[in-house]
């Protein structure tokens, strides 16, 4: 049986839990606002900068030229962009999983001691009833530790494939400034 003190203690561990998991959510949202802060600052900055290079435009030609220079830019940050926000939810989401897994290695401890106490002071003839319940037991387990390694899995599957969208995204970039800009050098001939 549970004492009181056991209960008590308890409760305070997951109010620990959940005042320290609402702090790494809220850092993550400062670095999220930070982020979109520095972004915007630059947008305005470089958007600044953009009109005064249109105002000092002379032709056609000039102006086709500063807008086939902005792609490239423009991808880069935007690639940068969600490469930073994927790292803040990635590390905000693998200290909650950090958190989740001790909880879930502290509650199966916890479960273990109860049911090896339980088989302890079980009466005589209950040993079926009480190897049923720690196969049980032991199926859970192993069945959180399967979704786990699943889990990790496709994490890693998934920022493989952002890393590939992204790298692709701004080889795309490249290429289009590449071709803009030799299409423009071809018609200044």
């Amino acid at each position: 049986m549970l004492t009181p003190e056991q209960l008590i203690a308890s409760h305070k561990a997951n109010l620990e839990t959940l005042y320290g998991l609402t702090n790494k959510a809220f850092e993550g949202v400062e670095k999220l606002v930070e982020l979109n802060l520095q972004v915007t600052k630059a947008a305005l900055t470089a958007t600044a900068n953009h009109a005064q290079a249109l105002l000092s435009v002379k032709d056609a030609q000039e102006l086709l030229a500063l807008q086939a220079g902005l792609f490239q830019p423009l991808a880069e940050k935007a690639s940068a962009y969600s490469r930073h926000l994927y790292d803040i939810a990635s590390g905000t989401s693998a200290e909650f999983s950090k958190a989740f897994e001790s909880k879930v290695a502290d509650t199966q401890s916890k479960i273990s001691s109860l049911v090896d106490n339980a088989a302890r002071n079980a009466p005589a003839g209950s040993e079926t009833a009480v190897a049923v319940f720690k196969s049980a037991v032991a199926a859970a387990s192993n069945a959180y530790e399967s979704v786990q390694k699943a889990v990790k899995q496709a994490s890693e599957v998934a920022e493989a494939n952002f890393n590939a969208v992204a790298n692709t995204a701004a080889n795309t970039a490249k290429s289009a400034a590449k071709t803009a800009s030799s299409s423009l050098n071809r018609d200044k001939r």
